[in-house]
């Protein structure tokens, strides 16, 4: 049983990501026993899967999703309609931790390493092996987290 899951993934979905299976993995985890989710809020893959938690949370109050922002604003330079995808997804959070007021360059792994040492299980969503997902999952490797790869 895990109690705590985080997520890791790449900001553009390919056309192979399917959705119905990482509801299905979330959905498991909770029913298992997994209670809390952190999300680092990045476009793509991340938002996906609050989106796939909340969802989950309507009908299970017994999970928490907690969103770790790496940086206050990090929304703003993400395209309208993602930003407020974002919106409507953390304002549904049950908590926010924002990892700092400003952006600085390695605020992201910063983000990326609170997820891994935070968590008993990483969802992972990698299909390239370089970029801030692959060091993501290197991390939790080197932690011994273990790894959901989709």
């Amino acid at each position: 049983m895990y109690e705590k899951c985080a997520f890791t993934g790449h900001r553009i979905l390919q056309k192979d990501f399917d959705y119905n299976l990482l509801d299905k993995v979330i959905f498991n985890l909770v029913s298992g026993g997994t209670k809390t989710f952190f999300c680092g809020m990045a476009m793509g893959f991340d938002l996906t899967c609050a989106e796939s938690v909340l969802n989950l949370k309507k009908d299970n109050k017994n999970i928490e999703l907690i969103a770790v922002v790496p940086c206050r604003n990090q929304e703003e330079k993400y395209p309208e309609k993602t930003r407020e995808r974002y919106r409507r997804a953390i304002e549904k959070c049950d908590k926010i931790i924002t990892l700092s007021e400003e952006y600085y360059d390695g605020c992201m792994f910063v983000r990326d390493r609170f997820l891994v040492d935070n968590c008993d299980v990483l969802i992972s969503y990698q299909r390239r092996k370089k970029g801030g997902t692959s060091y993501t999952v290197n991390y939790a490797k080197s932690k011994d987290v273990n790894i959901i790869e989709l």
